[in-house]
């Protein structure tokens, strides 16, 4: 169910790229070192994909993520992360939003974890095309799936949720950047709130080379048996745009 959810999801998100043009893309390719700290300890490679297609009517968003280590011949942290959304623009500040998620963390104490949402989004601020602050709410659907079943033996985790985000750029100069992402999705069954929060800066290096710092935070109130509730991470990039 969530396989075919997640295809789902990633066909209608999609489905305005139809036809579009080279030029109204953009995008980045990052490759870091990575440590975390909470259901992983240890220091691994990261990497990155993030697209973005923009034109009058329509904004578009991918991002695409996954984090790798080995010792001893034996796998110590494997995740893997895809989020995709579509926004239709009414003007320049308003837009509705329709978003899905899917991330496959085997240190985490899920199989597999889903979400799709729609909702309403607002550009609050706009200073040039490097600086804002957007702030969306909306509702949709979770669907998360157990390595081990909870004390009454369910492995599918299935609830309604909603979801408020926030996304601040800030051009701190002509090469360089600080964004702050925050997001929380919170059910309406069962109370299970996840927020996450990334911090980060980048500053140009050479051409459309640049140095990104990171700190991530994700906090789950109600982890899976056996797992902490907090995990950081705290990455050095190189990233790559085009």
């Amino acid at each position: 169910m969530g396989l075919k959810q997640a295809t789902a999801i990633t066909a209608i998100l999609m489905s305005p790229l139809a036809g579009a043009d080279a030029k109204d893309w953009e995008g980045e390719v990052e490759l870091g070192v990575l440590k975390t700290t909470g259901n992983t300890e240890e220091t691994n490679v990261n990497g990155r994909l993030g697209l973005v297609h923009e034109v009058t009517e329509w904004r578009n968003i991918g991002n695409f993520r996954s984090a790798y280590s080995e010792a001893q011949d034996e796998t110590t942290a494997e995740r893997y992360r895809a989020e995709l959304e579509t926004n239709y623009k009414f003007d320049e500040h308003h837009y509705v939003f329709l978003r899905g998620s899917y991330e496959d963390d085997r240190f985490s104490g899920y199989d597999f974890q889903s979400s799709s949402t729609a909702g309403y989004g607002n550009r609050f601020l706009n200073w040039g095309e490097r600086s804002f602050l957007d702030l969306s709410a909306g509702l949709g659907y979770r669907y998360n799936k157990l390595e081990v079943p909870d004390d009454d033996g369910n492995r599918e985790e299935e609830e309604a949720i909603a979801r408020l985000a926030a996304q601040f750029d800030f051009a701190l100069s002509e090469t360089s950047l600080f964004r702050q992402k925050l997001s929380t999705e919170i059910g309406l069954d069962d109370n299970n709130v996840i927020t996450e929060s990334e911090t980060s800066i980048q500053a140009s290096v050479v051409g459309n080379l640049s140095l990104k710092v990171a700190y991530r935070v994700e906090h789950v109130s109600d982890a899976p048996p056996d797992s902490d509730d907090t995990d950081t991470e705290t990455s050095l990039s190189l990233l790559y745009g085009f």
